[in-house]
Formats: structure tokens, sequence, C-alpha cells
């Protein structure tokens, strides 16, 4: 690795054909989050739509990747079919060192393939194959064939490949890596389906030097042995994000039924240690990763009606995909809530945006704004057959009702009614509940993402409601997550990675400039992905929130519409001021 400069493989699916160039900008860009800003200054548009074949996907790693333990992410940035604003998606699977050990600091794919294909990239080789026999199949069946297709290299090889819904252009298409991780939110699935891209093969077919001396293999034993001998990541192995269900049920802040309720005593059936008694198979890792924090469970399928035997399906599970599929709906039974995030894996959509969807179409039909004229099956809170069957429709777009869904909740509920109850921040909520400053963090978040800042942590330890203390956490919690991501690390690991050992990786691996100026690039960045999205068309002003999330209770009592008015206001002021004042720098 370059400490001066960026390997970036760039890729015109029109031509078939990628060259090699070399970018100049590590020490003020890093990696990751970072460097897809950059990337995406050079070789996209902000004025230009999201479906324009030259708008770069672009799939970008940092440069402690393969170094450090938990450095397992990947960023993919690309402007987004749900708003047409600048974005970014995280992911982890093996897509971060398959890039490292082809060689590459990021992937740009532009143009459009002239029929469906598959990508296949090395550090010496590059191939569009044709894939039209894949069209209209789904993610895992598309997986099971890429592995046929594409042999070599297992061990170090990643595959990203889409469903049924990223072709026909859902906003909420995401895209699966390696099985059981995703580019998530915001439609990136959409956007490989609009390039005809069904898949990507990364094949990590070369390898790189380590830093010399003494100095690199003593604190990557010291970091591997905070992540794996303390307390610290404990809770991520065992039972995982899950465990967060019943805490935040304790404490209403969990949303049942579309946000009807904040707690209900039916948790019982999905907790942490309910699943993990009855449903888990067992724990799998991101490649670059000691901990295991990915909790596998199974649900049986029954594949001869005339002997009655079946099988099983492996299918992930965190603490998000339970709330979207669990809770959300009024589903309590764990195999019921997998059978639906099975569906919604093999369609590919975003289990959150999905499951809050789905959730908004059923108190919809309570209320007689829809029928199942539209949604073509009855759906009725706690129904997980229903469910499932809704997910495939959703992820297919059967008819127009499903196609608007899949376009947004708030899209639909323009159209057909019921934008009160429409549980969106930006695009459909994350599953906390907390209050006034989540709520305010993630409608107006960059990527409108819980994971944008500790906003629902901060609920859960504030009740009292100082406005400028509250703005003043969100804006200095999110460059330390700029400079995580830049990395790119697991946030799981933030409690790890503090500056001062980041800089101390850095340092090692030999990128000092960076390692001196940490808390200055890490500012750096996170103005010029805001730059991006505000010039690609976000105005904090113009979002507003649905009336059901000012009539929540949570464990501080009523939700306060002031307060959350007062700080959504001056926290679209405060990013827009940085906005500004980087503009005039």
């Amino acid at each position: 690795m370059n400490p001066d400069q960026f390997r970036i493989l760039v890729v015109d699916l029109a031509t078939g054909k990628g060259k090699v160039e070399l970018i100049d900008g590590r020490s003020e860009a890093l990696g990751g989050s970072g460097l897809a800003a950059m990337l995406f200054e050079k070789y996209g548009d902000v004025s230009s739509p999201w479906n324009d074949a030259e708008q770069p996907l672009i799939l970008a790693v940092g440069p402690l990747t393969g170094l450090f333990p938990l450095m397992s992410k990947t960023v993919c940035a690309f402007k987004s079919p749900y708003h047409d604003q600048y974005t970014e998606s995280h992911a982890g699977g093996r897509s971060a060192l398959s890039i490292r050990f082809a060689g590459y600091d990021a992937l740009v794919v532009r143009g459009r393939a002239p029929v469906l294909s598959c990508l296949n990239i090395g550090s010496h080789h590059l191939e569009l194959r044709e894939t039209g026999f894949l069209a209209g199949a789904n993610a895992i069946v598309t997986g099971k064939a890429m592995r046929r297709m594409f042999r070599d290299n297992s061990g170090h090889r990643s595959m990203l490949r889409i469903g049924q819904s990223g072709e026909i252009g859902c906003a909420m298409a995401c895209v699966n890596v390696d099985t059981y991780r995703h580019f998530g939110r915001l439609g990136a699935g959409a956007v490989m389906g609009h390039k005809n891209l069904k898949g990507i093969v990364i094949q990590g077919d070369r390898d790189f030097a380590l830093p010399e001396g003494r100095d690199y293999p003593k604190l990557f034993h010291k970091v591997y042995g905070m992540v794996t001998h303390t307390d610290m990541m404990k809770k991520y192995h065992n039972l995982g994000t899950p465990a967060n269900l019943k805490t935040l049920n304790d404490i209403q802040s969990l949303p049942w039924r579309n946000l009807q309720q904040t707690s209900d005593p039916a948790i019982d059936g999905i907790t942490g240690e309910r699943l993990a008694d009855e449903v888990l198979l067992r724990n799998g890792a991101c490649s670059g990763c000691p901990v295991g924090c990915i909790h596998i469970g199974f649900v049986r399928e029954r594949f001869d009606a005339e002997s009655n035997r079946y099988m099983y399906r492996q299918v992930g599970y965190d603490y998000e995909p339970i709330f979207a599929a669990g809770s959300m709906l009024g589903v309590t039974n764990g195999f019921d809530v997998l059978r639906i995030l099975d569906v919604m894996e093999k369609v590919c959509i975003d289990s959150m945006s999905g499951g809050v969807a789905l959730a908004w179409a059923t108190e919809a039909t309570e209320k007689g704004l829809i029928s199942e004229k539209e949604t073509l099956v009855p759906l009725a809170f706690g129904d997980a057959r229903g469910y499932a069957t809704a997910a495939l429709y959703l992820g297919t777009g059967v008819n127009e009702f499903y196609r608007q869904l899949g376009q947004g909740t708030l899209t639909a509920a323009r159209n057909y009614g019921g934008e009160d109850f429409a549980c969106v921040l930006g695009q459909e909520m994350a599953g906390y509940a907390t209050g006034e400053v989540f709520f305010a963090a993630q409608s107006l978040g960059f990527r409108h993402s819980h994971l944008d800042t500790g906003g629902y942590s901060y609920d859960q330890k504030h009740a009292e409601k100082d406005v400028e203390k509250a703005v003043s956490f969100l804006m200095d919690d999110e460059p330390g997550r700029c400079m995580l991501n830049s990395m790119v690390s697991c946030l799981f690991a933030r409690g790890v990675y503090s500056q001062e050992l980041l800089s101390e990786c850095l340092e090692v691996a030999g990128f000092s400039e960076s390692a001196n100026n940490l808390s200055n690039v890490s500012e750096q960045i996170r103005k010029h992905r805001w730059k991006l999205r505000f010039a690609s068309g976000f105005k904090p002003e113009e979002i507003t929130l649905p009336k059901r999330f000012y009539k929540l209770t949570t464990w501080k009592g009523k939700v306060d519409a002031d307060y959350l008015n007062t700080l959504r206001k001056e926290y679209g002021r405060r990013i827009t001021a940085l906005v500004k004042s980087s503009n005039q720098e």
C-alpha cells in the first residue's frame, strides 16, 4: 500500500474493460468513506439522476484493511434511487479483504452492461460474463450459480449479488454480500440492477507485504487481545445485538405493530435468549474478525410432500431484522420471524425498510385506506404467513401497489393515504423508539441511519431536554464515526479503536502523515460527505416527521413535540452551517 496514493480499478460495463488508476490524496481521504467521497466527486455527477448509466457504484476499503482485527467493512457509495442523493451503505463479509488481496483500495463501476452480466475481477484479470439465464432469479439461486461459475480462490473470494428487487428498480433493493451480510439501505441493489449487473465476484488472488519491524506484530497482538480476551466484544458474540430487544421493550422503546406501542409482554417470544435457545444454529464472522457476531438461525422447508421430508434453510439474524420482521409486525415466534426474513433474503430487499413498509400497509388495511385488492393477501399483525407472501410480492413488484411501496413507504402513503402513521425518518425507521434525539438524528443524519450518530444511546441516558447539549453531542459524535468508516472498521469496535489507538495503528502501518493529523482529516471527510449530500439535493428543512412519532410514550414520558421540533431545527441549522463554512474554505 502506497502511503501517498490510492490504487483504483475503474470498470466500464459498456465496453467490458477496465483500467487501474493511481490517485493522490490518501492523507486527505484515508480510505473508506473519505475515499468514496473523493471518487464520487471525480467520477460521479451530483446533478445527474441516479439512473444515469455513468453514475458510479463505488466499493472502497481503508488503510488498515487486512492489517488489524475488525477492519472488515467495505463502503459502498452511490446516488440513491430512494431520494436521488449521494449516500453510502456499509457491509462486512469477505468483500473488504478480497478487495485488499486483489491489490486495490477501491473499485469504481461505471456504465451499463449490454445484457444482464456478472463482473469478475482480480489482481490481473477482468471478465464480464453474460448471465441472462439468471434473470428473475433470487439471491440464493444466484449465489449458488455464481459459485459454480467462478470456482477459483474460494477462500479469498467475495460474491456480491442481487435478487429480483434489484432488477425491477425497487428502492429498497439491497446487495447480498457473501450470503449473510448486505449493502442494505437506500437501494444499492437497484443501482446494480440498472447497470445490468447481477453479481460481482472479487478474487483476492495475490498477497501484500506486512509492515516491517517489531512494532507491528506487538501492536497487532495488543489489539487482538483487547477484542478477544476482554469483555469489550463478548456481548456481540454471545447473544449478540438481539439482546437489545428485551432491554428496549422494558424501557418502552421497542416499536410494536407499526409503532402503535413501544412495549408488549409478548416480547418473551423473540428475546435474544429465546432465539439463542430455539433458532440459533451457529455463529459466523466476517473475514478479518475474531469476534463472530453473525448469528445464523434455521427454518425448516418441506421439499417432498408425499414422504413429508424436510430440509432446513440457514437465515442470518440480528437486532434490526428481528425488530422489522418481528415486533414491528406483531410476530412473536422466532421461527416465523426467520421465515419472513428468508423471503426478504431471497428477493433481496432491506429487511428494515421491508418490515416497516409492510407494517404501514397493515395499519392502512385496518383503517380501510387499502384492501386485499392492493395487497393481494390478507395482512394482519401477527400473521407471519401473510407477511412472508407480501414480502415476496414487495420484492418482485407484482402490482402497482407493491411497486409504489417499493419506492418508499411515504411514496405509497402519499397516493393511498396514511402519511400520519408512516414510520419514516428520512427512510424507514430503525428499531429504536427511544425518543426525541434519535428521531432528530435519524431523520437528518447523513445516511438516515441509526449508525450515523449515537442518538439512540443518548436518549437512554438523558432525561433532560437540553437542545444545545443534545445537538452538540450529535455534531461531536459524527467525526469519530467518519474516522472509523474511513479505516474501515466495524462500528462494534468503536469502544476498542480510540483515536489514540488508530493513530498508533496508522503509524506502524506506514501512514505517518495521516496518523499525526487524524482529527483534522476526519473533520474534512465529514464536511466532504455533507457537501456532496447537499449538492445532490438534500435540504434539512424539507424532511418532515409523520405524526406517529409525536404520539409515543417512552421511559421519559410522552414525546415532547416542542423539544423534538426545536432539536430538528437546530440540528439542521448546524449541519447547514457546516456545509456553508466548508464551501467558504
